[in-house]
């Protein structure tokens, strides 16, 4: 019984550390870019768009559509940023043990 309440004690303490973990990505933020910096995104640690900054050399009405497409780059930039730092702070607390819904 002694190692079932171990196991037990150790869940607890992980999870506790996960909830941790993704609070503390939250405050985070990741920039992502595209266009070598011309358009440049902020994510949060929730995966929530922050800001957009645009060089205004880059806003030509004829390129529109180049522009829409540097700004899905650099949201998709961001977004792998957020995932690879939430994976690896998340496997550092489950020491690589995939959990369920996690």
């Amino acid at each position: 019984m002694s190692q079932i309440n171990k196991l037990l004690k150790q869940a607890q303490k992980m999870q506790a550390q996960v909830m941790k973990m993704q609070e503390e990505m939250q405050k985070k933020e990741f920039e992502g870019s595209a266009g070598g910096g011309m358009v440049k995104i902020v994510l949060n640690g929730a995966n929530e768009l922050v800001s957009v900054k645009i060089n205004p050399e880059v806003v030509i009405p004829a390129e529109v559509e180049m522009l829409e497409d540097l700004i899905l780059a650099a949201h998709a930039a961001a977004q792998q940023k957020v995932k690879e730092t939430s994976d690896s702070a998340l496997g550092s607390v489950t020491g690589g043990l995939q959990l369920p819904g996690m």
